[in-house]
This record gives structure tokens, sequence and C-alpha cells, in this order.
């Protein structure tokens, strides 16, 4: 019995010895962001099913998202050397572009589309 207590001793001697965890830190590459935003009917209500699509200006690739039942959507990744246009459509329905600019600093940028009828 003396050797399980020593045992467990030397065991939580061993455990509380350890140097804490650190957190690895992580380093965000200054040139990448992201924009985020919601898609809402023209009396402010959200739109899920909406494509949002995001031109890249310089090689004109378009990306495309499909909003959440909030209407929320999200792209990652994104340069922060090159504009981008969004717009939101659904049903007929679409917003006016939106561009996120360069000079824009913002690493999560929010922008929201308004669909028109």
């Amino acid at each position: 019995m003396r050797s399980v207590f020593a045992a467990a001793a030397l065991a939580l001697m061993l455990f509380a010895a350890q140097p804490p965890a650190v957190a690895q830190s992580v380093k965000e590459d200054p040139n990448v962001r992201s924009v985020e935003g919601r898609v809402t009917d023209p009396g402010g209500a959200p739109v899920g099913g909406a494509v949002v699509y995001l031109k890249n200006t310089k090689t004109l690739q378009v990306r495309t998202f499909n909003s959440k039942d909030d209407g929320s959507y999200i792209f990652h990744g994104l340069s922060t050397n090159i504009d981008f246009e969004l717009k939101a459509e659904r049903a007929g329905a679409s917003s006016d572009s939106s561009r996120l600019s360069t000079f824009d600093s913002r690493k999560k940028a929010v922008i929201n589309l308004k669909l028109k009828k």
C-alpha cells in the first residue's frame, strides 16, 4: 500500500514540476484578411440561400458562398494587395456591388449586402 502512495506522490510531483504549457503563438500573415457580412432583403430581414459573389478585380476570378439561414457569409484568405467586389443575388433580386479596397486595413472587414426588389 505504501508503494502505491509513493508512486502516486512521485507522479504528482513530476506532473507539478512540468513547466506550464505555453500557448503557441500563431503569427497572423499581415498580407491576408477576410470579409464577412449579412445578406438582407429590402426590409432588413436576413436572406438565407443567397449567392454571394466575390470577384478578384486583378484576375477577375470569382468565388461564391451561399449565405446561411441567418444571412451570414464569409470569405477567408484574401490578399490585402488586391481589391475585391462583392454582390449578392437571390430569386431575381440583387444587391449593389460593394468594394473591399486595398486601402481598407481591417483584418476582418464587414460588408453587409442588401437585396433590391
